[in-house]
């Protein structure tokens, strides 16, 4: 194992030595069968790209005797996986050298389904890209669809093949015809790259149960508990009621198999140079298919070392930069985005041109639930204020919910400094979106939740959560409106902010808890299925009905869509938040250099005052023009904002 002790003026001299012996090699054995036009761009841009991968490939493998066979093999795979790619997606790498940024734009805009609860397959789902359109969605993420286990499945996210689709779903040609699709409709396809585990149904996973060496090698497997004990001494438990400790016994070989988070997830081991070699071959597979973001699943997990928490570790990094410099060889018309749920300082770890230029921010959505029970913005304010900014040439992807739980992954630090003792905090927001404490608009569920110590994370859909399901069984009008107010308001922050705003995709509609999972015993105890219900294409009708409940949330949600996408001022532009002066009130400014807008959002169901002298010094004049509400707003001595009310203001007069 290498560490950060080696000279880097020697590894700069042995990567361009290494090089000079492997391009012969290389163009003896590829040489023949592409354009010289195109051969030379390739290896252009391997020659730019090669020295970091060089770097990181030698910190983890360089202690290998056979070191230098193993990178030949790593060049030779990426090369062939190149020569394989079409040749519409080598175009789109070539417009994607010119603008690398592309995924900053503020025509960006995502959305994430599943593909049977959304469409039933994915050729049916290519007669829904006009609903994605007319939503302006340039950006989709469909959840795992690839070949899984029946029954227990993690979601698809134990994955059975790389290579084959699910057959409920369609074929692989399906998938690469809908990619084609949706990228001539301006969308790019969005897939996970579940790459820290396969089920124990793949075929790699089944050749080490027959017993064959080689593929045993590619887990973790032990033959008794000594190490598995050891390593455990200083790990946590992922699942501690469903899958206490982290290995499996498998009686067919008599031997402990590394699994994090389930029985049949076997967790892959990225000490095996070969590993390595296989896993690159699957992910340019999913290059080649028209994937143009690729979501890196369970990034902290990769690497393991006795005495540690076996997370996070720089050779995880190392692992997704080696990864990242062979895609911008071989695919570098597809970026990566990181998801780790874990501390907000380690989670920014993983953002990085050469690592993951986009990331998911935990942080921020579990942040706007806390401040929508507490009516109480500092903690969300002061986190941002913290970690928003990232390297350029970053985004983070902002997101109201999604598939998952919602779990309480924001900084002890930040909770204390907001008058929160952290551990109470956390008890509190679940009684609170499980409707459990007095006076909750919310109707949620607990997932894994801990009887012992309270702890548990959150599932129901954003509406049921924001008070829609108990204001419509209640038929209390009022606390309609407020619902209707607080599901706007959390999607025009994310929206707003900067990065890319995800949407899950029902939430648009407002659409609510489905109880009727529990019929399903697969599903039976996962309470996660409150909120993946399939799509309600009647419900949907409705977005046409201007007085209905469905089509204020939809346009509400378009309107803010809009505003983002033909407003120069969210383009490539920063994000600054500060002190509104009033701790139920979020602000910041979105500003390019040319073009400046400030957006306030009220946590509140209560009028809001905000001082005009404050907002004076903020540079902004008397009067202002709302461009999300249409208005022209006057503040001579204050502002005053309505309940859960979203400002997106322009200098006026």
């Amino acid at each position: 194992m290498m560490t950060d002790d080696i000279d880097p003026l020697w590894l700069k001299k042995e990567s361009r030595t290494t090089l000079e012996r492997l391009l012969p090699r290389l163009e003896a054995a590829f040489r023949e069968q592409v354009d010289s036009a195109e051969w030379e761009g390739y290896l252009e841009r391997l020659k730019r790209h090669f020295p970091r991968l060089f770097e990181r490939l030698y910190r983890l493998y360089g202690h290998n005797y056979d070191f230098f066979y193993h990178l030949e093999k790593i060049l030779k795979s990426t090369t062939h996986m190149w020569l394989a790619r079409p040749d519409e997606l080598r175009a789109l790498d070539a417009m994607r050298e010119i603008n690398r940024e592309w995924y900053l734009s503020n025509r960006m805009v995502g959305a994430m389904c599943y593909v049977d609860l959304f469409a039933g397959d994915l050729q049916r789902l290519r007669d829904r890209i006009p609903y994605l359109t007319e939503l302006g969605i340039t950006y989709l993420h469909l959840m795992p669809l690839f070949q899984m286990p029946e029954g227990d499945n993690d979601g698809g996210y134990a994955i059975s093949s790389y290579r084959e689709v699910h057959p409920s779903l369609g074929s692989m040609d399906d998938l690469q015809a809908l990619a084609t699709e949706l990228r001539h409709h301006g969308i790019s396809l969005v897939l996970d790259f579940i790459f820290n585990h396969t089920s124990d149904e793949h075929e790699w996973a089944q050749a080490a149960l027959a017993g064959d060496p080689e593929y045993q090698a590619y887990y973790r497997i032990y033959p008794d508990r000594a190490l598995p004990d050891a390593y455990e001494r200083s790990m946590g438990e992922i699942f501690p009621e469903d899958h206490p400790g982290a290995f499996t016994y498998r009686n067919r070989i008599k031997k402990w198999v590394w699994t994090t988070f389930n029985n049949y997830q076997w967790d892959l081991n990225y000490e095996n140079p070969v590993l390595f070699t296989r896993m690159l071959e699957e992910m340019l597979f999913l290059a080649n298919q028209g994937v143009e973001i690729l979501r890196l699943d369970a990034v902290a997990f990769l690497w393991k070392r006795l005495g540690t928490d076996c997370q996070n570790l720089p050779e995880a990094h190392w692992v997704i930069q080696a990864f990242n410099a062979i895609v911008s060889i071989a695919a570098p018309a597809m970026v990566f985005k990181s998801e780790a749920i874990v501390h907000p300082d380690e989670v920014k770890k993983y953002i990085d041109e050469e690592e993951c230029p986009l990331s998911y921010h935990p942080q921020l959505m579990a942040l706007l639930w806390e401040a929508l029970a507490t009516r109480d913005i500092r903690a969300l304010l002061r986190a941002m204020q913290d970690d928003f900014n990232i390297p350029a040439g970053c985004a983070w992807v902002n997101y109201v919910r999604s598939h998952d739980d919602i779990g309480w992954a924001f900084s002890d630090e930040d909770i204390i400094a907001s008058g929160f003792e952290p551990a109470e905090h956390r008890r509190f927001l679940t009684n609170f979106y499980t409707g459990r404490y007095p006076g909750s608009f919310a109707s949620g569920a607990p997932f894994q939740e801990n009887k012992q110590t309270g702890d548990a994370r959150i599932s129901g859909t954003c509406a049921s959560l924001c008070g829609l399901e108990k204001a419509l069984a209640e038929q209390n009008q009022a606390e309609i409106e407020l619902a209707i107010q607080r599901i706007l308001l959390l999607h025009g922050v994310i929206i707003m902010l900067g990065g890319i705003p995800l949407l899950y995709i029902g939430d648009e509609l407002g659409t609510l808890n489905n109880y009727d999972y529990g019929q399903d015993s697969a599903k039976l105890g996962d309470t996660r299925w409150l909120h993946r219900s399939h799509f309600d294409w009647g419900l949907a009708e409705k977005r046409r009905q201007s007085n209905s409940v469905t089509a204020r949330i939809y346009q509400g949600i378009l309107r803010l869509i809009q505003l983002r996408q033909q407003n120069p001022a969210f383009s490539h532009a920063e994000t600054e938040f500060t002190d509104s002066g009033n701790a139920h009130v979020l602000s910041f400014f979105r500003n390019n250099g040319q073009y400046s807008l400030f957006v306030l959002a009220n946590f509140s169901e209560h009028e809001q005052r905000l001082e005009a002298r404050r907002l004076r010094l903020l540079g902004l004049r008397k009067t202002m023009v709302d461009l999300f509400g249409g208005h022209t707003i006057t503040a001579t001595q204050e502002l005053i904002m309505e309940p859960y009310q979203v400002l997106v203001l322009s200098r006026g007069a």
